[in-house]
């Protein structure tokens, strides 16, 4: 990298790293007063966690030298000991590392009010060496899904920063825990409100900040920037897009537009841009945002429907939009969209990907969530999470009334 490519890379580093406090913020938020330090902590503790064993052991796991191989050898470069010399790669290792800290943390959404922090740290490291780094070699590190329209005479999987990846990796894995774990004490429509909405707005601020360094930072490592353009005007319209949509939907069934749903509906776009913003037009773009936007604010009653307690609708944002975003591409990307150009084929290999990964991180998930939960238990006594579970697990409140002598 030249000076100014290594400044933007360790910039648009920076921006990733910031979206993990975001969502910590945006899911803090969204939870009651007394459970807002537990899930915050659930973000900072997937970055501390994460961030180590990407250094020991991720970073060696995410490429891999055969489409057939399943992850990389984890004691290849155990800790980057070859690469003390190597500035440009550890630009790159530290940006990964950025995309595996958010992957594990948004997952903790799905349970919020009830996980205890001690077995939500297993299930990090677990999850993320089980999951996220074997995911990130088949996606973008020569494994499966990067080989698969070579494999089978097609167009190249597009995941440009993190659809399947990212996304439905963490839905998928959302949906698994959020079923192990079971409903919370109160579980209805209206039950649970967030305790600070200028909180949410903060964190999906925040995120949406951030989201043009996970977007437009990929090109940093793609060699070349000529695409940056496109892809910071599609992170900007498709993200406004989706909270146009959010917001008529939330009109229409409710009656009132909300300041959450605005965050909600900008999640959502950012959500499905994400894999597609260096693919599609503009115009396309605005499309996805609208139709991301629109699903996902229905998509959000299903729990409700199934029986299923996302507490903070990972499922509904991430997953829902993940899918959508990723398999809209195989109608709608530049040149080898069935609309734009192509066939069927960017269709079969979008398809293929993000089912591929759905399937995998959920049973992964399920199990690993289950094996924790019959051993040293994974969710908190009732009464504890009626009362509130900040003072039990953290031994303090995010907010203290009593006047201070």
């Amino acid at each position: 990298m030249d000076t100014g490519e290594l400044a933007w890379a360790v910039t648009a580093t920076a921006l990733v790293l910031l979206m993990t406090p975001g969502v910590a913020f945006f899911y803090g938020g969204l939870v009651k007063a007394k459970s807002v330090v537990s899930m915050m902590m659930m973000s900072f503790g997937s970055l501390g966690l994460v961030s180590v064993l990407w250094i020991l052991y991720g970073y060696s796991m995410s490429a891999v030298d055969s489409p057939f191989q399943f992850a990389g050898n984890p004691f290849a470069d155990f800790a980057l000991g070859s690469m003390v010399a190597d500035n440009d790669g550890l630009v790159g290792v530290t940006f990964g590392a950025t995309f595996a800290i958010i992957t594990v943390a948004l997952v903790s959404g799905a349970i919020a009010d009830r996980a205890k922090f001690g077995a939500w740290m297993i299930f990090v490291g677990l999850f993320a060496t089980l999951v996220y780094f074997p995911v990130a070699a088949w996606v973008w590190g020569g494994g499966w899904a990067y080989s698969l329209g070579e494999l089978m005479g097609l167009p190249e999987v597009i995941d440009y920063a993190g659809g399947t990846a990212v996304h439905i990796n963490a839905g998928a894995a959302a949906l698994a825990l959020a079923l192990v774990l079971g409903r919370r004490v109160v579980f209805e429509k209206g039950a649970h409100k967030p305790h600070n909405v200028p909180l949410v707005l903060l964190g999906a601020s925040l995120l949406w900040f951030g989201w043009f360094g996970f977007n437009a930072g990929a090109e940093a490592f793609g060699g070349g920037n000529a695409g940056v353009g496109l892809i910071i005007v599609n992170t900007l319209g498709c993200t406004a897009a989706a909270i146009l949509g959010w917001l008529v939907v939330e009109k229409i069934k409710d009656g009132k537009p909300t300041a959450v749903g605005a965050a909600s509906g900008a999640v959502a776009g950012l959500v499905a841009i994400t894999p597609a913003c260096a693919n599609l037009s503009p115009g396309w773009a605005l499309v996805l945002g609208v139709i991301a936007g629109a699903v996902s604010a229905l998509a959000i009653e299903l729990k409700f429907k199934l029986g299923f307690d996302d507490s903070l609708d990972v499922v509904g944002l991430h997953l829902v939009a993940g899918m959508i975003g990723t398999l809209y591409l195989g109608f709608f990307a530049i040149d080898t969209g069935l609309f734009t150009g192509g066939d069927f084929g960017q269709l079969i290999v979008q398809t293929i990907a993000a089912f591929g990964v759905l399937i995998y991180s959920f049973v992964v998930a399920f199990i690993l969530g289950l094996a924790i939960e019959k051993t040293i238990g994974f969710r908190v006594k009732n009464e504890d999470e009626v009362a509130g579970i900040d003072t039990v697990i953290h031994g303090g409140e995010a907010y203290d009334f009593v006047e201070q002598k």
